[in-house]
C-alpha cells in the first residue's frame, strides 16, 4: 500500500509563481510609467539655469533707478506668466517690490544664484546692478495622466492578466501531470503513461518518459516472468527427484537418504519463496484483498505448530488472511531456527486505537546491531551462518513485504538474550 505525495501549498505551485510574477511584472511598469509623468517637467517652471534666467531678468525688469511703482508693475505682469511669487530687494536686503507670499531676502553670505531651499524651493537670481530677484514657484497640483490614459493601463493589465492565465496553467498542468506519473512510476505502477501535448520541450519530456516507462516495464515484466516460470517449472523435476528418493531405501550408515530429503526440502521452500516474491511484485498495482480476519486465532494456530507460548488480546483486522498467515509462520520457524532450542514467546495486542503490535522472540544467539537492517534483504544472511541451519535468506523479506503491503511494518528490536522481531500493522 502506497500513500499518496501531499500536495505542494499554493505557494509552491509553479503556475501561481509564473502567473504571479507576469503580474507583478505589469504592475512595476504602470508604476514606471505614471512616475515618469509625474516627473515630467512642468514648461513653466523656472528652469535650472539659474544664469541665464537672471540675464533675462535683467534685461526685463526696469533699472535700478526706476520707481518702486514701476518695479512693482513689472512683477505684477511676472506673476501670472512665472505662476510664481516673487520680491526683488536691494544689495542691502531691502525690499523694493512683490507680489505673492512674502519671501525673505537673501542671506548676507550668499553672492552668486542659487536655491535658498524651502518647499518649493526658492530662487535667488543676482542681476547685474546687485538687486536681488527671488522667487518661489506657486504650488499646483502635479501633472496627473489622464484618466483615460488610465483606464486604459487598467484594461491591458486586465487583459493580459486574463489571457495569460490560461496559457501559463495549460503548460504548468502538463507539468504536473509529468509529476503525478512519475511518482505513480516510482511507487511501482509501471503501466503509468503520461498524455503528450503539444511541440515544445514539456511535450518531448512527456515523450522521453513514455519510452523510458515501456523499457522498464518491460524489463522488469520479462523478469518477472522469467523468474516465476522457472520457479514453476523446477516444481516438475523436483516432485520426480523426491518421488525417487522416497522409494530409496534409506540407509542408516551413509544418510544419504536423509540429505537428500533435506536438500529437497530447502529446494523446495526456496522455490515456494521465490514464486510469493514474484507474486508480491506482481501484485503491486492490485489492490490488496482485505477480508475481516481473527487474527487472534491466525496467530494461536500457527504457534501451537512450534510450541511457542501466546500471550494475546482479542484482535480483528482486515487483510489477505494468507499473506498474514505465511508472515507469522516465516517469523516462528526464523524463531525456532535460530533460537537454539530456547522457548519462543509471542506477545499480540492493541497498543492504541487502530494499531497492531505483535512481537515474537527467542533466546538465541541474537543479531548484531549491525545487521538488524540487514537481515531483511532478500538472500542475506548473517556472517557465519551455515547452508544446513536451513534458511534461504528469503523469509524475513517476505514478512517486511507482507507487512508493508498491509500499511505496516517490522524491525528487529534491541535484545539483552536472543532476537525479538516486532510487527506494526493497522487495525
Amino acid at each position: 500500500m502506497f500513500k499518496s505525495l501531499p500536495l505542494p501549498r499554493w505557494s509552491q505551485r509553479l503556475y501561481i509563481r509564473i502567473y504571479l510574477a507576469l503580474l507583478v511584472s505589469l504592475a512595476v511598469i504602470a508604476i514606471l510609467f505614471v512616475a515618469a509623468w509625474r516627473m515630467d517637467p512642468d514648461p513653466a517652471q523656472v528652469g535650472q539655469h539659474l544664469e541665464t534666467f537672471a540675464e533675462f531678468a535683467a534685461e526685463s525688469l526696469p533699472p535700478a533707478t526706476a520707481s518702486r511703482e514701476a518695479q512693482q508693475a513689472a512683477l505684477q505682469s511676472w506673476h501670472p506668466r512665472m505662476h510664481a511669487d516673487l520680491a526683488l530687494y536691494t544689495p542691502n536686503g531691502e525690499k523694493i517690490a512683490a507680489i505673492g507670499r512674502p519671501l525673505p531676502p537673501p542671506d548676507p553670505a550668499q553672492t552668486s544664484n542659487g536655491w535658498l531651499g524651502g518647499r518649493p524651493p526658492v530662487f535667488a537670481l543676482k542681476l547685474p546692478d546687485g538687486r536681488w530677484l527671488v522667487g518661489q514657484r506657486i504650488h499646483r497640483p502635479r501633472h496627473r495622466p489622464p484618466i483615460s490614459l488610465l483606464a486604459a493601463l487598467v484594461i491591458i493589465a486586465l487583459a493580459v492578466g486574463i489571457g495569460a492565465y490560461p496559457i501559463v496553467r495549460r503548460l504548468t498542468r502538463r507539468l504536473e501531470r509529468l509529476q503525478t506519473s512519475v511518482d505513480a512510476l516510482g511507487a511501482g505502477q509501471l503501466s503509468t503513461r503520461v498524455a503528450v501535448e503539444g511541440n515544445d520541450e514539456v511535450a518531448r519530456l512527456a515523450e522521453s518518459f513514455n519510452r523510458s516507462a515501456a523499457r522498464i516495464e518491460t524489463l522488469v515484466t520479462a523478469q518477472k516472468n522469467l523468474l516465476a516460470n522457472a520457479s514453476h517449472e523446477l516444481r516438475s523435476p523436483l516432485a520426480r527427484i523426491r518421488m525417487a528418493v522416497e522409494l530409496i531405501p534409506s540407509s542408516p550408515q551413509s544418510g544419504m537418504h536423509d540429505e537428500l530429503t533435506r536438500n529437497i526440502a530447502e529446494l523446495d521452500q526456496l522455490i515456494d519463496e521465490i514464486l510469493l516474491a514474484s507474486r508480491l511484485d506482481a501484485a503491486t498495482d492490485a489492490a490488496p484483498i482485505a477480508e475481516a480476519i481473527d487474527f487472534t486465532a491466525l496467530v494461536a494456530e500457527e504457534c501451537a505448530r512450534v510450541e511457542a507460548q501466546l500471550a494475546a488480546h482479542a484482535i480483528n483486522l482486515h487483510g489477505d488472511p494468507k499473506l498474514l498467515r505465511r508472515m507469522v509462520r516465516n517469523l516462528l520457524e526464523n524463531a525456532k531456527r535460530h533460537g537454539g532450542g530456547t522457548p519462543i514467546d509471542v506477545a499480540l495486542n492493541a497498543p492504541s486505537a487502530g494499531s497492531v503490535q505483535l512481537d515474537i522472540c527467542d533466546g538465541g544467539s541474537g543479531i548484531p546491531p549491525q545487521e538488524r537492517e540487514n537481515i531483511f534483504a532478500p538472500f542475506y544472511r548473517l556472517p557465519g551462518a551455515r547452508e544446513r541451519d536451513g534458511s534461504v535468506g528469503l523469509g524475513l523479506s517476505l514478512v517486511r513485504q507482507i507487512a508493508r503491503r498491509h500499511g505496516g511494518d517490522v524491525v528487529c528490536l534491541q535484545r539483552e538474550r536472543g532476537s525479538c522481531f516486532r510487527v506494526t500493522l493497522p487495525a
